[in-house]
């Protein structure tokens, strides 16, 4: 069993900058693919980024390439994602999920935090 925890979230400008973090439970936290989703009012969750358990392989959907960074710290049991360049378009409850799977992830998470809510004002 994995539980995950997200912290970062608020309001922010669009054009700025802000970093999620999520901390999860457990001592086989580098077993683990971890990744973020996101879902924007009246739409489906959608997938944003993964990160395999070594941190050597990440996937972004095309929205946000070039724009959010994935990045873990396993000693910290610890995945972080870092959002520049923000839009209008990127508001959401943003949701850390795992995945002892890197394939998996994007299609089918085992495990899901409560969200944290983004907002980026125009």
């Amino acid at each position: 069993q994995v539980q995950l925890v997200e912290s970062g979230g608020g309001l922010v400008q669009a054009g700025g900058s802000l970093r999620l973090s999520c901390a999860a439970s457990g001592r086989t936290f580098s077993s683990y693919a971890m990744g973020w989703f996101r879902q924007a009012p009246g739409k489906e969750r959608e997938f944003v980024a993964a990160i395999s358990g070594s941190g050597l392989t990440t996937d972004y959907a095309n929205s946000v390439k070039g724009r959010f960074t994935i990045s873990r710290d396993n000693a910290k049991n610890t995945v972080y994602l870092q959002m520049n360049s923000l839009k209008p378009e990127d508001t959401a409850v943003y949701y850390c999920a795992a995945h002892n799977s890197f394939i998996r992830l994007r299609f089918a998470p085992a495990y899901w935090g409560q969200g944290t809510q983004v907002t980026v004002s125009s």
